[in-house]
């Protein structure tokens, strides 16, 4: 496989606090790669290193063949960012915002032109090419910065929290496109919250805490490496009293959160015997999945 992105043993301090602690990946041709974290984990941080946009306190970078941050320039031309909150210009039409980012990549107008309807009905506005800005809905902003981010055909595509804000139809289309970007061999490196936005989409994704990779994997790998394999919530009145009487016999592992416990089980099946047994309680039973892995390798706790 062809490496377009790697990196090695970085860090990153600001105020003398470690932001970027010994991070190392390595990301495919076709790939999509995921940065998972709670905030201030250190992903957006690492999108920025990788871009070039910020210098390391230490360790290497390679985009695209070249040395990071020394020639960022040069592999920037090659590359389309998605920025976490969308910055377009309100003053412009949906094609003038196209139009003008192509510019900064020193394409000719006749050569943004020739992508402008692909690049609309990518995004589902062609109807829209000659909107203003603020007449757009959230969705179709989110959808018109994806595609502003493909003006120049990039092989690599950064998006930090591409879907965030969004209703679940908006969400689903730009999963479709992301999907057809992957087919078309580009390669994505994604940070996100949504954690099955990260399981539909991701080939492989790293979970950051406090600047350190903690875990790396395909999503199925890492919920088959961590996590019991069925997850039983139980949730009512008195469910924490009937936590400590009755979980652990029914659960090797479990956690009470608020007024939740979640019982973590190869087989569930005695658990939920039990439990219609109880008609003040109700619960969801369902298999393991990221956001499972996620909060037992990041806890729960509140993070600002």
């Amino acid at each position: 496989m062809t490496v377009v992105i790697s990196a090695q043993n970085l860090h990153k301090s600001y105020a003398g606090h470690k932001v970027i602690n010994d991070i190392s990946l390595s990301i495919n041709k076709g790939e999509c790669y995921g940065l998972l974290g709670p905030n201030g984990a250190g992903k957006t941080t690492t999108l920025r290193l990788l871009l070039g946009l910020i210098e390391p306190a230490s360790g290497t970078l390679n985009l695209l063949g070249h040395p990071i941050p020394l020639q960022a320039s040069t592999a920037r031309l090659r590359v389309g960012v998605v920025p976490q909150m969308d910055n377009l210009d309100p003053d412009f039409t949906v094609a003038e915002n196209l139009l003008v980012y192509g510019r900064y990549f020193d394409m000719t107008d006749a050569q943004i032109e020739s992508r402008l309807p692909m690049l609309l009905e990518f995004a589902n506005l062609t109807s829209k090419r000659d909107a203003k800005i603020p007449t757009l809905s959230g969705g179709m902003k989110r959808r018109l910065t994806l595609a502003r981010a493909l003006v120049n055909d990039p092989e690599v595509i950064f998006l930090d929290e591409p879907t965030t804000g969004l209703d679940p139809q908006a969400r689903h289309l730009i999963w479709q496109r992301l999907r057809e970007l992957t087919a078309q061999g580009k390669t994505l490196l994604l940070t996100t919250h949504f954690m099955d936005e990260a399981e539909r989409l991701c080939h492989r994704l790293a979970i950051l805490d406090q600047g350190r990779m903690i875990a790396q994997d395909s999503p199925r790998a890492l919920i088959q490496q961590h996590i019991e394999a069925q997850v039983v919530e139980v949730f009512g009145e008195h469910v924490s009293a009937w936590a400590t009487e009755n979980a652990a016999t029914f659960a090797p592992r479990f956690e009470v959160s608020g007024e939740t416990v979640f019982c973590y089980v190869t087989e569930a099946q005695p658990l939920l015997t039990h439990l219609q047994k109880h008609s003040e309680l109700r619960y969801l039973h369902r298999p393991a999945n990221l956001e499972d892995v996620f909060l037992k390798l990041t806890g729960r706790e509140m993070r600002e």
